[in-house]
């Protein structure tokens, strides 16, 4: 088994500090690609100075600990990438500019989606509240600032995803991509399903249109059979990310997973529960499911292999 590497991506604009981390294998041996933009947990000293809450309050936005979850996929052969930011810094799992308009001290561009569903509920690109439905800010913000975090945070973090996505497509022919979440045990004042206990895991393929069909199955059967409460695209069918990059047509297969928190961690404390091991090792047997999943099985020939080993 190769030993991980670690490479550390830093900020393009100068700034101190990371704010991307991938864990890959030394070599790439398997056309999984593996994402976790919600599990970052370095809040900026300013950024909780201008909050109106204390920092477990901003928290409850943090999908905790779900890069730690997903440990197994470097050491089975494919790349991790991890936000090292919060997701109530910026959420990249929206559009660069999903902005609401109250949040701010000046008119918007024009070119800011201020009307998507996302905005409305106050999780835009910048969020005006935590999942709790608690607003985040003390005051307005500047729209110089939203920009800021923008360039420094999310266009980073796209390009180092489109870089490994396109890179393990050329490399093998086709890629899945895996975009990792935790949800609330309990739907919240932003959910359809508000006061509800959910299931333990929630897989969401864009209602079909992200990934081919053997993808959600073999992630589905896998987390049944080790018995497991799943299902599909109810609450969460997938966001910015699963549309985005899933195209099917082109070799490109996105699926959301979404664990339910009570499985690994006490959601008023942040602390991990006992169940976390477990949990960890049985995702790993999501990502061995995945990885054993043929060319022909997602509808494509495999890669033709030069002499340099690469994919023609």
């Amino acid at each position: 088994m190769n030993k991980p590497a670690f490479v550390e991506i830093r900020s393009t604009d100068g700034a101190p500090g990371e704010v991307l981390k991938i864990e890959a294998p030394v070599r790439q041996r398997v056309p999984l690609v593996f994402a976790s933009p919600h599990s970052g947990r370095d809040y900026p000293p300013d950024f909780i100075a201008a909050s109106a809450l204390d920092p477990v309050s901003l928290r409850k936005s943090e999908d905790a600990f779900v890069d730690d979850l997903f440990a197994a996929a470097p050491a089975l052969g494919a790349p991790l990438l991890k936000a090292l930011f919060p997701r109530a810094l910026l959420d990249p799992n929206r559009e660069a500019w999903e902005l609401d308009p109250a949040m701010f001290d000046e008119p918007l561009p024009d070119y800011v989606n201020t009307d998507s569903p996302r905005v409305a509920a106050g999780l835009g690109t910048i969020a005006r509240v935590v999942a709790s439905g608690v607003e985040i800010y003390r005051s307005k913000l500047s729209f110089a600032e939203a920009l800021r975090r923008v360039e420094r945070l999310y266009r980073p973090y796209h390009a180092a995803l489109a870089t490994l996505v396109e890179d393990t497509r050329r490399e093998f022919g086709h890629c899945i991509l895996v975009d990792c979440h935790s949800m609330p045990s309990m739907g919240g004042p932003a959910d359809t399903d508000l006061g509800t206990p959910r299931v333990d895991f929630v897989l969401g393929d864009c209602f079909g249109n992200s990934c081919a069909r053997p993808v959600i199955v073999a992630a589905e059967a896998t987390l049944e059979r080790l018995g497991y409460r799943v299902v599909r695209n109810t609450p969460y069918s997938g966001g910015h990310t699963t549309r985005h990059y899933g195209r099917p047509i082109e070799g490109v297969h996105a699926l959301q997973i979404e664990i339910n928190r009570r499985l690994y961690m006490d959601e008023s404390t942040h602390r991990r529960r006992p169940g976390f091991a477990r949990l960890q090792s049985d995702l790993g047997q999501v990502v061995a499911a995945l990885a054993a999943l043929t060319p022909g099985e997602l509808g494509f020939s495999a890669p033709v292999q030069t002499k340099t080993g690469k994919a023609s």
